[in-house]
């Protein structure tokens, strides 16, 4: 999992500039706020506080899908109050899987809250849980579930050239 080079990574020293490119450490912290966020959620779920915390969340999901996963709010905290305290990343990976993951996230959080507007709070768990469990896998794994139905799905179906 995070032992090995994702494969679409490359060495910062070339591509920390580059348009489309993310930092990897930007990812997990931004799953561990999303985590944070939906764990909340969970333990409220049924109530307005929680239905306003899947909103937002799901806000964040929809920033990450259309401005791309560097310009959400969290990777905009990490860029300013993390990145210059643990310095540049040895090496940055592609955005288009953890845009696909946000638009993954993005589903189940608009199924949460669909759910909680009309009161079918288990409805809203279960979304909110799946979500959940994602977010927690990448951000004390590394591994990025919704990044790798992206790379796997890119292998059914290449794009073409």
């Amino acid at each position: 999992m995070s032992t090995l080079p994702h494969p679409d990574a490359r060495p910062a020293s070339s591509a920390a500039r580059r348009p489309g490119q993310v930092d990897p450490r930007g990812q997990r912290f931004a799953a561990a706020l999303t985590a944070a966020v939906l764990a909340a959620a969970l333990v409220t779920i049924g109530t307005p506080f929680a239905t306003a915390l899947v909103a937002v969340q799901l806000a964040v999901f929809a920033l990450g899908v259309t401005l791309g996963p560097a310009r959400t709010p969290y990777a905009r905290l990490f860029a300013r109050v993390v990145r210059p305290r643990i310095g540049a990343p040895t090496e940055t990976e592609d955005a288009r899987p953890p845009r696909f993951a946000q638009a993954v996230g993005g589903v189940f959080a608009l199924v949460a809250l669909l759910a909680s507007v009309a009161g079918v709070v288990p409805l809203a768990a279960v979304a909110v849980g799946f979500a959940l469990a994602a977010a927690l896998l990448n951000a004390a794994t590394g591994f990025c579930l919704g990044c790798e139905i992206y790379l796997a799905l890119r292998r059914v179906a290449p794009q073409r050239a």
